[in-house]
């Protein structure tokens, strides 16, 4: 019923939307969220959001904002005021002081032609045929639209800011979150010695290389860009070979190519390649395509990238 209730949400998004997101998005000041009981369960979620993806908001207490709470609301900001049936007691005083600060408003509510929905600036219809409680009662389908009618504000406006992975990074420094968005591939790799080889480098230089760089070489022009790499994996194959050659020039057995990463990508995104292509490390490359590093799995994972 849930599920349903959403499906109905979005059918009936229309031009209101686009007006709160521009309303929110063009606004000098923060987001004042409000709504009573469950209503403010979901209010303090979708200012939680908000605050996190780059749009300051604040929860509001209806009922406190009366005593004196009114006091963080400037005449620039502009609040989402959340109400199922739009004629809650407690929250439409709150309306009216709001209006007389030159706040806009926004309305989240199952009835647009209510009081909170007459007088609000926008209102978003969060309309349901019904709550999930079996008395149609305890609030679940309709809090449920809210939220996620919240969450596309939320989503929709770090869109419009062009809110990035950086500075989610920055608002979430703490935590396996955090690690995952600030470790980049540059934080981690070895830089010197580089285990490097050039194309006419036989099996038998390439093994030493493999045991003291822990089992990758990259097989390099004397420019230094790469040209494929040589690893533990490629030797197996090489010896399981009839006519194996320690003699043999790296460059005939090497995998061309090969997976590589860039110095300035987030750790998380190497990891992922790394997993999918079932490899344990690769080499780091610049614009040039010059090996600049190797970046290993067990080193991304220890610095908390994975």
């Amino acid at each position: 019923m849930e599920r349903d209730a959403i499906d109905g949400v979005e059918r009936r998004l229309d031009h209101a939307f686009a007006r709160a997101v521009e309303l929110i998005a063009t606004s000098p000041g923060r987001v004042i969220v409000a709504g009573v009981g469950k209503s403010g369960l979901i209010a303090r979620k979708i200012a939680a959001t908000l605050t996190s993806t780059g749009t300051p908001a604040a929860f509001l207490h209806p009922v406190e904002s009366v005593h004196g709470d009114l006091g963080i609301v400037g005449p620039s900001d502009v609040a989402i005021l959340l109400s199922k049936s739009g004629e809650t007691e407690e929250l439409l005083p709150l309306l009216g002081q709001l209006e007389r600060f030159g706040v806009r408003t926004i309305a989240i509510t199952g009835n647009v032609a209510s009081s909170l929905g007459r007088h609000a600036d926008v209102v978003l219809d969060a309309w349901v045929r019904e709550e999930a409680c079996p008395h149609d009662l305890a609030p679940t389908t309709s809090t449920t639209a809210a939220l996620a009618l919240g969450d596309a504000l939320s989503v929709a406006l770090l869109e419009v800011k062009g809110f990035r992975r950086e500075d989610f990074a920055r608002l979430h420094p703490g935590g396996s979150l955090g690690r995952k968005l600030l470790v980049r591939v540059d934080d981690v790799m070895i830089e010197q010695p580089l285990p490097l080889l050039a194309p006419t480098d036989t099996v038998r230089a390439a093994v030493v290389t493999l045991a003291r760089q822990r089992g990758i070489a990259a097989v390099v022009d004397a420019d230094r860009r790469l040209l494929g790499v040589f690893t533990t994996g490629d030797l197996t194959r090489l010896l399981q070979r009839d006519d194996a050659s320690m003699d043999e020039s790296v460059e005939a057995v090497m995998t061309r190519g090969g997976k590589s990463a860039r110095p300035e990508e987030l750790g998380s995104q190497a990891v992922y390649r790394m997993e999918q292509h079932g490899i344990i490390a690769m080499p780091v490359v610049d614009d040039a395509s010059r090996v600049v590093g190797v970046v290993h799995l067990h080193d991304l994972m220890r610095a908390g990238a994975a």
